[in-house]
Formats: C-alpha cells, sequence, structure tokens
C-alpha cells in the first residue's frame, strides 16, 4: 500500500512578490510531499486591509504558480475556507505567527481535526511589502527625479566624437 502524501497548504497576497514570501513557501514546502498555496483575490485583499494590491490577482497568481517549490496555486476568495482545506485534503496549514492569536474558522477546525496540524513561522525579519510600500513613497521624489534625468540624457543624439 502507498503512504499518503502529506499536504500543506499556505496562504498569502503575494504583493510585492519578496524574499519573505519565498522563506514562507519553502519552509511550508519542506514540511509536506505537496505545496497548495491560496492565492487572495484582489477584492479579499480589500476587504481585509482596506486597499487593493499593487498587483493585480493574475499576475501575482502566476508568479505563485511559477515557483518550484508550489505543487498548486489555487484561488483564495475567504482567508483559510475549511471547505477549500477538505477539498485539497490538507493535512498542515502554514501561516505566519501574527495570526497566532488571531480566530480563522479553518484554523480552529486543522487544530480540532486528528493527525491535521498548523505551523506558524515568524516573519523574515526587515522585510514585507508594506515596507517596501514605505520606501517607495519615502523615496519618491528621488526615483521621480532620476528617471527624468536619465530620459533627457538618453534623448541626446550623441555624436561619436563628441563621448570622449
Amino acid at each position: 500500500m502507498k503512504n499518503k502524501k502529506i499536504r500543506v497548504f499556505t496562504s498569502g497576497s503575494f504583493d510585492l512578490f519578496h524574499v519573505g514570501h519565498l522563506n514562507i513557501l519553502e519552509k511550508s514546502a519542506a514540511l509536506g510531499d505537496e505545496l497548495i498555496v491560496g492565492v487572495s483575490t484582489d477584492e479579499l485583499i480589500e476587504k481585509y486591509k482596506g486597499m487593493k494590491p499593487v498587483i493585480p490577482f493574475e499576475e501575482r497568481f502566476r508568479i505563485v504558480e511559477a515557483i518550484g517549490c508550489v505543487t498548486k496555486a489555487v484561488k483564495q476568495t475567504k482567508l483559510t475556507e475549511i471547505a477549500q482545506l477538505k477539498e485539497y485534503e490538507i493535512d498542515i496549514v502554514t501561516i505566519g505567527d501574527d495570526w497566532k492569536e488571531k480566530y480563522l474558522e479553518g484554523l480552529e477546525w486543522m487544530k480540532s481535526q486528528p493527525g491535521k496540524r498548523v505551523e506558524y513561522f515568524p516573519y523574515t525579519q526587515g522585510i514585507s511589502t508594506t515596507s517596501i510600500k514605505k520606501e517607495i513613497i519615502d523615496s519618491a521624489n528621488q526615483i521621480v527625479i532620476n528617471a527624468l534625468q536619465r530620459e533627457e540624457a538618453d534623448s541626446f543624439n550623441w555624436k561619436e566624437d563628441e563621448r570622449k
């Protein structure tokens, strides 16, 4: 008789994909044989974060689906939905440790099921989508000035002898 594959589920917005996202995907994949990843829709993100993501759902989905450790990416319209966990026969759910004290029906259901569990991972220090957005906002003027200066320099038609 063949051993059952251990299926791990994690989910997220994956907006402005960064190394912290990659870390949770790799850590999650290491816990089992298959990694199913829920990618939150734009509507879900707006509902629980109060704003739309920068990168549209279809693009975020394609990025996650292309990552080598991901077995399957799935559309997530509700946070850690029990029906989705049942549908994919999930054994382990992984989530950031900032959710440890928060109630999510799907997490509580997983904890109550024999042979199933929830793993909490710490966030990667020094990186988050919010910190990236803040850095862009803080340096926006310089980014625009530099881009305009490059465009101005690029529009000049250089003659070979003028480059010396």
